[in-house]
């Protein structure tokens, strides 16, 4: 005598197997990204933790850390010679401060990945890293000390005191800066623009009292042949900002833009 299986066995097994063989959904996967930290003059050593846990907490992404307690201005990140050490993330945050790594030749390792079209972030003193000859004022393009600048699409090379600084927000139905509503921090460092990209997408600006001097403080662009995503702040020296939830809000979505899934955004 033959049995035949009850209709609720053969569906709960069909299920299972459903379950089993099917594959996990690209966009259920976090976005792997790599923090590259370390160098002169900021906090890196907690500064790195509040990065990574204010990020995680809001958007699917992990984030690897490559820090290294080094303070000088030529940090020996092991970045430098070493053009393959984004491979297999799908961004890399630049929040290194190495304002004296002056060699075209470890440059150009920095900016491979990029080229490539690995999106970047950049933080703060990322800004004033790789620089070398008259970078007080503007340069020409694609000469040897444009590359980082035009990387970043903004050339900065200095700030002033620090005070408080009044950001204002430039376009608020971008979708990285939506619905984000102005404020003040703390006392904080501005940095200038001595060159803005025309390509630059600007984000917001900052004031710092009565000077009428009125910089770009957030900004995106698309970098070289492959249009890779880069999205940059200059804000960001002290720890009480970085842990700012608004500043981390700012972060968070540039780097979801900047690997174009906003899609990943916690709720």
């Amino acid at each position: 005598m033959i049995r035949l299986k009850p209709v609720a066995s053969l569906v709960l097994s069909a299920a299972l197997a459903a379950i089993l063989t099917t594959p996990s959904r690209a966009e259920d996967k976090p976005i792997k990204a790599l923090l590259v930290t370390g160098g002169c003059c900021h906090d890196y050593e907690q500064q790195k933790d509040i990065i990574k846990q204010g990020v995680e907490a809001r958007a699917n992404v992990r984030i690897d850390i490559l820090y290294v307690k080094d303070g000088s201005t030529q940090p020996k990140l092991p970045i430098y010679g070493n053009p393959e050490y984004a491979k297999g993330y799908a961004v890399v945050i630049h929040d290194e401060c190495a304002a004296d790594i002056k060699d075209p030749a470890l440059i150009q390792d920095v900016l491979r990945p990029h080229q490539d079209g690995i999106p970047g972030v950049n933080l703060h003193c990322a800004m004033h890293c790789y620089r070398f000859g008259d970078f007080g004022k503007p340069v020409p393009a694609g000469s040897p000390n444009s590359h980082w600048y035009e990387y970043l699409g903004l050339h900065s090379s200095g700030h002033g005191a620090q005070k408080p600084i009044a950001i204002k927000f430039l376009d608020k139905e971008n979708w990285i800066t939506k619905d984000m509503a102005d404020w003040t921090t703390i006392d904080e460092e501005l940095y200038n623009n001595v060159e803005v990209a025309v390509d630059t997408t600007r984000l917001a600006t900052g004031s710092q009292g009565s000077d009428a001097k009125t910089p770009v403080v957030a900004w995106y662009h698309l970098y070289g042949e492959k249009k890779t995503r880069v999205f940059s702040t200059t804000l960001g020296h002290n720890n009480e900002t970085v842990s700012d939830p608004r500043y981390l809000d700012l972060v968070t979505r540039g780097l979801l833009w900047a690997v174009n899934r906003p899609d990943a955004l916690k709720k």
